[in-house]
């Protein structure tokens, strides 16, 4: 797990995938002066943190320097996208392993956090400076170290939506994969919950369910800005994706502990998790612990 950043620091914040900036720059520039604001961290910004369209190249050289310079102490993403995939072939990882720091980013910047989890650094799923929450509904991070499930003092995701756990005992700390902890969550596309199903599926037919002890599931997006269901529609959204998840993984890997509903990805409150850190998952008790030290 890298250093974390302190106030003072400076952090790079890179768009690997969709230069949201570019596109939304009033949001941009308010979250550049909250993060200035609320952490003291002063952030960076490089060539194609605003450009629309930059070359996978282009993008991976700025990934590059912001990882070998030694003044930069973290780095942000903007927000996902669709085609990061053709930027980390480009990758450099000898300063990334020379100089290990913290990456938060969630959605597309899996396949950034999957390259350096590979070659030993941990980072964090979440926290993209372009997606904010809307202000009914405060992103609040969990009590780090405490327990987060209804009732320990952690916030819930919403009324009506608990969090469900299944399977027998308590998981180990993930090293690799083999008795790891699987993060799983479905995009804003917001699939139905046989696609959902088709591709857990798909996870259980090359092995990867079987391999790991316990499986986190996010809590499912189910509206958008231009659609929003009724309550009980997007309840029963949710059951269904709930019930999917549990029935397709129990086929896989009967033995893993299954918690769906936790706020993380494309959500709102979103919390941080750890990727490639330690998350433990108690199935008795129905906690879910992460450290981020």
């Amino acid at each position: 797990m890298p250093p974390k950043a302190r106030p003072g620091d400076r952090v790079a914040v890179l768009s690997p995938s969709f230069a949201a900036p570019g596109a939304f720059p009033a949001v941009h520039e308010q979250a550049m002066r909250r993060l200035a604001e609320v952490t003291g961290l002063i952030p960076v910004e490089y060539p194609t943190t605003r450009r629309l369209d930059a070359h996978p190249r282009e993008r991976a050289a700025d990934l590059d320097a912001a990882f070998a310079d030694p003044q930069i102490r973290a780095v942000l993403a903007t927000i996902g996208g669709d085609d990061q995939l053709t930027v980390v072939p480009h990758l450099n990882p000898e300063p990334v392993r020379a100089d290990p720091k913290p990456f938060l980013g969630y959605s597309d910047n899996t396949n950034l956090l999957s390259w350096l989890w590979t070659h030993g650094v941990a980072g964090f799923y979440g926290g993209s400076t372009s997606a904010p929450a809307p202000p009914s509904t405060p992103a609040t991070p969990p009590r780090y170290g405490r327990p987060c499930s209804p009732g320990s003092g952690c916030r819930s995701p919403t009324p009506g939506s608990p969090r469900t756990s299944a399977g027998p005992g308590t998981t180990r700390p993930p090293s690799v994969l083999d008795g790891g902890i699987l993060l799983l969550e479905t995009s804003e596309e917001i699939i139905p919950a046989r696609e959902a199903g088709w591709i857990l599926r798909a996870l259980g037919e090359r092995g990867l369910l079987a391999a790991v002890d316990g499986v986190l599931v996010a809590r499912p997006p189910a509206s958008h800005l231009t659609r929003r269901p009724s309550d009980a529609e997007r309840a029963a959204h949710r059951a269904e994706q709930r019930d999917t998840a549990i029935d397709v993984i129990g086929r896989y890997n009967p033995q893993a502990v299954v918690c769906v509903g936790v706020p993380f990805g494309h959500t709102r409150p979103q919390w941080i998790l750890p990727y490639g850190g330690e998350v433990t998952l108690d199935g008795a008790r129905r906690e879910v612990w992460a450290d981020y030290r």
